[in-house]
């Protein structure tokens, strides 16, 4: 809201908030509602350029350029030619757009339901009270109230902070965070200085505050500098190989239609029948119905892994959640309950002690930083009396110097209190406290370090406590942790879950590996997993990690089972050093250095107790933090991309063999095979069936493996099928021609009856690798198979023949149509099994 020439961290609070329209109890509920109205009449379209809401999706379905064309071409024969046609032709593009959109507006509310659940919110004031809303509907002139974790929603204007830190890495790149406080700036300070001001893309790490927002979206600092804001996520293997599948089609398709259309302008047939011809044929060879068929395949199988407890945020990283075969996990939730116990506070000698108890009680109630278990564990205890401590100052809990401090005050006496990973709390001590007083800390080194291995070993988290009394101010630095006192260390732990060894081996059965990835020290991690009767892991360690170079990592990663002591940027080497070695990774992250590894891994997981930014990077969030509930995801995550791929085999190979026959006959016969319209009536009619195949039943052995899109795969499965489909198709020909002596209706109508019920029952082989009567079809694929079948062939019978110029036949040729079609069903079932001995289950 600040103009150009005055940056709003320059502006005081007071002329920001009457710029705003604001106040400092937030907007009325009506207002904010307006504003929310008027931003989304503003808001710039979509980068993929689809215009919103229900209009938009249905003008989505006409997209195509070949049926444009289509439409294009049939309304200009209606002028010239046959209006009745043409009327028809229309008609069954509309009924074909209608039955996609229908489709996808269905699935479209059922995904939105789902996301609903794991959305991200903001608090803010409303009418004066706190009220929970989705980040999206965070307006100009809101106030927002933070918490450590909590995502900014917008660019703000700071009100108050109570040490508010903030991650601002991803707008500045820089690694520690950086304080906050309300104030006036001058309009020249950079960006890593603006203390007074909040930007979209940073959250908090510690500390409260309430900030007035000035800008949201593509207005904030965050919109001006990157081009995330605008630019659709980087592509999974399931969306490049639909675009890769569009691409063969379209150069097939060119291919056919410029040929036919030459050929029969050559043969001296009127072009624009011959146009309407070679366009119809373009559309039959295109699956239409793809986009909503597989968005309808998705949010079906989103359905069914939200019944599993596990909510998918992106559609498309379905297809990766199927592929996956290594999995990378924190041990904490995972394989074990998540509940972290204080067992002890020992001294320096190993001796139970209160003062070390009371020292980190005073620095777990005092931090403000993310809420953990580990604090939650230590305030449980009976608390010593800390009423009389004043805070001072707090050094929140960073993943390089892996400790927390905090100052105090009482009477004028200052203390501070440093815990956290014995290595970082050492780090700055010189004295260790014995009961005969302080002694320099390398005299009892060798015994705390002893010490902590022995714990370590027992399965014990162990942290340091250290204090610091002499030469403090009134206000805390980093440069205040030296010269501290180690007084002991608290124990900790946190019971292996009793689920836990069973999943890992679920997960193994379904070509899973689990990397356990833990800052925990290698002995409490190992004896977790050696505890659950898990075998003894092969172990890499953050040191190890931190001296090895990326190509040495990606060599030795996938031979590795527990990654322990490990660094947060740590994380995100390891996954990417799985998967240029070839696998493809989930992470379960749901902490704040878990963002970056989230985002580099092919699936990033998380869970709803999340914090913001965690659930903002996942593709998919897990209800529990469970690994029964994410083996029960992946199963239904498989079965949703078998049957995705099952329909693009079913519809190119089919619609492949059609086209080549109609094109290849075309040369020969002195008429159109198909009229245009017929064509496209048994496009419509083939793809029914296989809009039932979300819920077909796919069989067991397919779901038990990792399976990746092999677009190679799908390019051999079509012509194979397709030669398949089109030599039976050469054998109605001549069956029409030379023994029923059929004339030109008789032979449209044949056909059209041959071309349709063979591709719907043959639909019964193709679903399987099984033998066809050893794999039962979904209800609803068996009911519209038949149905369909009996429609076409009643369809001659009907008033609608004559729409369609199809004419009744004799009885001899339904008789040698049942041959034929029962003769493709065993020839495709006998190519099947050729075909998969050479595809065995698990490779594409």
């Amino acid at each position: 809201m600040a103009d150009a020439g005055q940056p709003f961290w320059s502006i005081p609070v007071a002329e920001m908030l009457g710029r705003t329209g604001s106040a400092p109890i937030g907007l009325s509920g009506a207002e904010a509602q307006q504003r929310l109205g008027r931003a989304k009449l503003q808001a710039p379209r979509k980068g993929d350029g689809r215009v919103r809401g229900d209009v938009g999706l249905l003008l989505n379905q006409f997209k195509s350029p070949i049926v444009l064309i289509l439409v294009f071409a049939a309304v200009l024969s209606a002028f010239l030619h046959d209006p009745a046609d043409s009327v028809i032709i229309v008609a069954i593009v509309i009924v074909s757009a209608g039955l996609g959109f229908w489709q996808e507006r269905g699935a479209a509310g059922a995904v939105a339901q789902l996301l609903a659940l794991v959305r991200v919110r903001a608090t803010v004031l409303r009418d004066g009270t706190p009220r929970e809303v989705p980040v999206e509907e965070v307006v100009t002139g809101d106030v927002v109230t933070l918490s450590a974790g909590d995502s900014v929603p917008g660019d703000c204007l700071l009100l108050e902070a109570v040490d508010l830190t903030v991650d601002e890495s991803a707008l500045t790149g820089e690694t520690f965070p950086v304080g906050k406080a309300p104030g006036v700036l001058d309009p020249d300070t950079p960006p890593g200085r603006r203390k007074n001001s909040l930007f979209l893309g940073t959250h908090a790490v510690s500390g409260t505050a309430s900030a007035l927002v000035v800008a949201t979206g593509a207005e904030t600092e965050f919109g001006k500098v990157s081009e995330r804001l605008r630019l659709r996520p980087p592509e999974t293997d399931f969306e490049r190989g639909i675009r890769r599948l569009g691409y063969l089609l379209m150069e097939v398709t060119s291919v056919l239609v410029l040929a036919i259309f030459a050929a029969n302008v050559y043969f001296h047939r009127p072009v624009l029948e011959s146009l309407l011809f070679s366009l119809a044929l373009a559309v039959g060879l295109t699956p239409q119905l793809l986009p909503a068929i597989i968005t309808v395949n998705l949010s079906h199988g989103a359905k069914r892994m939200a019944a599993s407890r596990v909510i998918v945020k992106r559609l498309a990283s379905i297809e990766n959640f199927g592929a996956m075969n290594v999995l990378c996990s924190d041990k904490t939730g995972t394989l074990t309950e998540g509940v972290v116990h204080l067992r002890s506070s020992l001294d320096v000698d190993g001796v139970e002690s209160v003062r070390v108890l009371a020292a980190a009680h005073l620095n777990a109630s005092l931090e403000t930083g993310f809420k953990n278990p580990i604090d939650e564990a230590i305030r449980t205890q009976a608390p010593p009396d800390i009423s009389s401590y004043r805070k001072l100052g707090e050094i929140p809990y960073d993943f390089i110097r892996k400790r927390l401090s905090v100052l105090a005050d009482r009477d004028g006496s200052r203390l501070m209190v440093t815990k956290g990973a014995l290595s970082g709390v050492l780090s700055v001590c010189s004295l260790a406290e014995t009961p005969g007083g302080a002694v320099p800390l390398a005299d009892r080194k060798k015994e705390i370090d002893d010490r902590f291995l022995e714990l370590s070993l027992q399965g014990f988290r162990t942290l340091g406590v250290a204090v610091r009394e002499e030469g403090l101010g009134d206000t805390l630095a980093r440069e205040d942790e030296a010269g501290m006192t180690f007084v002991g260390f608290l124990v900790l732990s946190d019971p292996p879950k009793a689920s836990a060894a069973q999943a890992v081996r679920d997960l193994a059965g379904l070509g899973i590996s689990l990397k356990v990835i833990t800052g925990d020290s290698a002995p409490v991690a190992a004896t977790v997993i050696r505890e659950l009767g898990l075998p003894e892991p092969s172990l890499l360690t953050g040191p190890e990690i931190r001296h090895m170079s990326d190509e040495a990592l990606r060599s030795r990663a996938g031979s590795v089972e527990l990654f322990a002591e490990v660094e947060p940027n740590q994380k995100e080497r390891i996954v990417l050093a799985l998967k240029k070695a070839g696998n493809v990774v989930g992470y379960i992250g749901d902490g704040i250095n878990d963002a970056s590894a989230l985002h580099a891994a092919d699936v990033g997981l998380s869970v709803a107790g999340a914090v913001d930014v965690a659930k903002e990077a996942a593709d998919i969030v897990l209800l529990e933090r469970d690994l029964g509930v994410l083996v029960d995801g992946v199963r239904e995550g498989r079965v949703t991309f078998t049957n995705t791929l099952k329909y693009i085999l079913m519809a190119t190979s089919a619609n492949f063999g059609n086209m080549f026959s109609m094109a290849g006959v075309s040369l020969f016969l002195p008429f159109l095979p198909l009229l245009p319209k017929q064509i496209l009536l048994t496009n419509l009619l083939t793809d029914v069936p296989e809009m039932t195949i979300a819920s077909d039943n796919v069989d067991p052995e397919v779901a038990d493996r990792p399976r990746k899109w092999d677009i190679a795969f799908l390019r051999r499965f079509m012509v194979v099928f397709g030669l398949v489909s089109s030599l039976f198709d050469y054998a109605t020909f001549g069956l029409l021609l030379w023994v029923l002596g059929a004339n030109q209706n008789q032979f449209r109508t044949g056909w059209f009856l041959e071309s349709v019920v063979s591709a719907s029952l043959v639909v019964l082989v193709v679903r399987t690798r099984r033998p066809f009567f050893q794999s039962r079809p979904g209800r609803a694929l068996a009911l519209a198979t038949a149905a369909v079948a009996a429609a076409t062939l009643a369809l001659p019978l009907t008033p609608l023949a004559d729409l369609f110029e199809l004419v009744r036949l004799p009885a001899t040729f339904f008789a040698a149509l049942l041959g034929i079609v029962v003769l493709y069903g065993l020839s495709a079932e006998a190519a099947k099994h050729v075909f998969y001995r050479f595809h065995p289950v698990g490779r594409e």
